[in-house]
């Protein structure tokens, strides 16, 4: 199974892929749309779009996840990030992918263990989970650990799955 992540944001939108067999990850690619952050919002979202189509045309993931946003005190910033997230939602579902959207605290939980993990400790696990990977940058990690998050999700329904239908 080959798990796209992704982290929305307005000037930075990180992505990541992973391809999952069994308990095993592999690393795929990562990497980060960037927007112009002097363009309009309607061309900004447009080069994330562009972006994300071609990097999801490129690896051609079996299933997509998503960061979901916390509401902040500026509220013109909160609107944009979830124009953004609009963007990170609508290019898998697109592709005709099912997308899983997963709480900040659930993504750290489930890579480092505790849901009020620090940046640092999300990137250190994410390197001790994908061997070897070269991460492009903060957003690219956070959307690994995303990716990483969804593919423990999916191997626990599939096991509940089977368990379910073994007991019949």
């Amino acid at each position: 199974m080959r798990v796209i992540g992704i982290d929305p944001g307005l000037r930075n939108l990180g992505w990541g892929v992973i391809d999952v067999d069994g308990v095993r990850l592999r690393h795929v690619a990562n990497g980060i749309c960037h927007s112009d952050a002097k363009a309009t919002l309607a061309a900004r979202l447009l080069d994330l779009h562009i972006g994300l189509t071609a990097v999801m045309a490129r690896f051609a993931p079996d299933t997509a996840a998503v960061e979901q946003t916390f509401v902040n005190k500026d509220a013109v910033a909160t609107l944009k990030l979830g124009s953004a997230r609009g963007i990170a939602l609508l290019v898998p579902a697109q592709a005709g992918l099912v997308v899983g959207e997963y709480a900040p605290n659930a993504v750290k939980k489930a890579v480092v263990g505790v849901g009020k993990a620090a940046k640092e400790q999300v990137d250190h696990m994410v390197r001790m989970q994908l061997p070897g990977v070269q991460i492009e940058g903060p957003d690219a990690a956070d959307a690994l650990a995303i990716a990483i998050c969804h593919a423990f999700h999916c191997q626990s329904a599939r096991q509940l799955a089977i368990a379910g239908g073994g007991a019949r």
